[in-house]
């Protein structure tokens, strides 16, 4: 049977089909089973998108929020900063004492009013240090080189500390005033120079009483050096009359004791009279 060529040409033929049938329901089964994993991918598309969009707005809404408090944050800031800038200028204009800020290369930045009224400028901010103190010596020295200037200028090269200078200083109106300048030099936090800020003391007032004190102890010396001389004058003319028995000479000595009362009275009383000519003065 199987030498038969009819059946063996049959039998292969059937082994063929069989072959192509299970080949063919493989592939169904592969075709079938893509389809279904696109589907799916399909449906859960949307999905997938949705979430990164959540996502995406709840970042952009907390970039929000703390943009908002970040500006919140800045306007205090600034309002903290307007308070301290106001306060400091108010307590800079009630100071009795001047001050100016010299920027790094001598110019003035800024001056409050009793600066203004020291130096005798109506604006002095942005006037050099030369222009404001021009010749002005520091204390009694002599060196034309060793000026006020010169100083307020050393400062601000080098990094020195606080630096104090007396100086006879005339306002551009021809009035003389005794000065005290403090310089101090002003860093910033990185310790860069930033310029110098100069305290300046209108000392005129005191200068004249220390001088009239001064008068006053020289006079009180004098004064007591005459009294003492008069009271030893007078001791001698009481001492000379205790003793005389010639009218004429008791006489003369009475009237030698009463001129130099007279005298001393009228010394005292120049003395007296000068504290109250200056009181009334200052008054």
């Amino acid at each position: 049977m199987l030498s038969n060529p009819i059946v063996l040409r049959m039998t292969v033929v059937l082994l063929v089909m069989g072959f192509a049938f299970w080949l063919a329901t493989l592939l169904l089964r592969r075709m079938r089973r893509l389809l279904t994993e696109e589907s799916f991918a399909i449906d859960s598309a949307p999905e997938l998108e949705q979430f990164p969009m959540h996502t995406y707005n709840a970042v952009i809404q907390q970039l929000k929020q703390q943009k908002h408090e970040l500006l919140s944050v800045q306007q205090i800031e600034r309002r903290r900063a307007k308070t301290s800038e106001n306060i400091s200028a108010a307590v800079l204009s009630n100071l009795s004492s001047g001050v100016l800020f010299l920027t790094t290369n001598g110019l003035v930045r800024t001056a409050n009013v009793a600066a203004k009224n020291i130096l005798g400028f109506a604006s002095p901010v942005g006037m050099s240090v030369s222009e404001i103190f021009r010749e002005a010596k520091r204390g009694s020295s002599l060196d034309s080189r060793d000026t006020l200037a010169s100083a307020v200028q050393a400062s601000l090269r080098e990094r020195s500390a606080s630096r104090t200078a007396e100086t006879d200083y005339v306002t551009p109106s021809g009035e003389r005033r005794i000065l005290d300048v403090t310089i101090s030099p002003v860093y910033t936090p990185s310790g860069e120079t930033l310029g110098a800020a100069c305290l300046i003391t209108d000392k005129t007032e005191l200068a004249v009483i220390q001088k009239l004190q001064e008068m006053r102890g020289e006079m009180s010396r004098e004064m007591a050096l005459a009294l003492r001389n008069s009271l030893a004058t007078i001791s001698s003319y009481a001492q000379q009359l205790a003793v005389s028995r010639d009218a004429a000479v008791v006489r003369q000595l009475a009237v030698d004791i009463v001129s130099e009362a007279a005298d001393l009275d009228h010394t005292i009383g120049g003395f007296l009279a000068g504290p109250k000519a200056a009181k009334g003065a200052e008054a």
